[in-house]
């Protein structure tokens, strides 16, 4: 079988599988619907329930409740899958991910100090996340690239700095107590409380990030093979490193502004999806799109139905499945140095 069928079976397969996942995510829970019920209410048709009550509680649950949960869990799994996969190829390290390096961090900083500020939704949020993992990145950059460090100390410097703005971040919510009770949920990330007024903004920012990445999918790819490399064919390789840094930072940046600070996603999902496709990025950024957003999705809805009727935030059960992948991963690629 050729590597484009066999590509295109495994893009479709996932494409399926992350739409079963949705639909199962929107009809499951403590009111459960039928799929034929399911999309009836989107449709615009309240379905067969006995009684009008009945089918407008229904109706008020799936569509101002789980729909925008479900949609918030496939753009935040697509875009922290995507930022780490472009972390990864412009870094050349395998262990590079949003929630290691400290960009989760810089945006939840930014996120906390917007707050403090009195902004609590709508695009400042989103800007802020941003500005602070925009940041973020560009202190990692500007430290690999002064002192010439090796990639295990690009990660561990990563490590130090996610811990000293999670500190400083805890910090502003010890002197405001009113910033404490709205970070709450914010600090140990999940979906309980976004709503649409939160998830537009954000939303309009991942899906502009999209676009320009699976278009300048080649570019990256001569960026990855590296500087001399680059500059041999042409490429300005200074501008388009910064560029995919600005990107991958707006996506992780835009996810955490609505979903909080999720950790490992950008680190497992590309890992087993370059396994499959390589890393080719034309294969590679719309495939970990798709894994991430069922992927995160699935955990999700796991982590609501499992312990129900209480519900287990999702980034501790990411935190609970991450953090014994990254000491797998740390182990194999021994910093990431191998990167084939």
């Amino acid at each position: 079988m050729g590597s484009k069928k066999r590509w295109a079976m495994l893009l479709g397969g996932t494409i399926v599988t992350s739409l079963t996942i949705a639909v199962m995510s929107l009809c499951l829970g403590n009111i459960c619907f039928t799929p034929a019920e399911l999309f009836g209410i989107l449709g615009g048709s309240a379905g067969n329930r006995a009684g009008s009550g009945m089918a407008d509680m229904g109706k008020g649950i799936l569509l101002y409740a789980r729909l925008p949960r479900t949609i918030a869990s496939l753009l935040a799994g697509a875009a922290l899958a995507v930022s780490g996969a472009v972390l990864q190829n412009v870094l050349s390290n395998k262990l590079a991910s949003p929630s290691i390096i400290g960009v989760n961090a810089g945006a939840g900083l930014g996120v906390t100090l917007c707050c403090a500020a009195g902004v609590l939704s709508g695009y400042g949020v989103s800007c802020a996340a941003f500005a602070g993992s925009l940041i973020t990145v560009f202190i990692i950059f500007i430290f690999s690239c002064r002192t010439n460090a090796s990639k295990t100390t690009v990660i561990l410097g990563g490590v130090a700095l996610n811990s000293i703005l999670n500190a400083i971040a805890e910090s502003v919510t010890v002197l405001d107590t009113d910033v404490a009770m709205l970070s709450i949920d914010f600090r140990v990330g999940g979906f309980s409380s976004v709503s649409y007024q939160r998830l537009m903004p954000a939303a309009l920012l991942i899906l502009a990030a999209f676009v320009l990445l699976f278009t300048l999918c080649n570019e990256l790819d001569v960026v990855t093979l590296g500087d001399e490399t680059a500059q041999g064919i042409g490429l300005p390789v200074g501008k388009y490193r910064m560029l995919f840094l600005v990107l991958a930072a707006l996506l992780a940046g835009a996810a955490v502004s609505f979903a909080g600070l999720l950790g490992f996603i950008g680190l497992i999902v590309p890992h087993f999806v370059r396994r499959l496709t390589g890393n080719e990025s034309g294969r590679l950024l719309p495939l970990c799109a798709i894994s991430g957003a069922g992927f995160v999705n699935l955990c999700d809805m796991v982590s609501r139905l499992v312990f129900a009727p209480y519900e287990l935030p999702v980034g501790i059960l990411m935190s609970v499945i991450g953090g014994p992948v990254f000491l797998l991963l740390l182990v194999r690629y021994r910093g990431g140095h191998r990167y084939d």
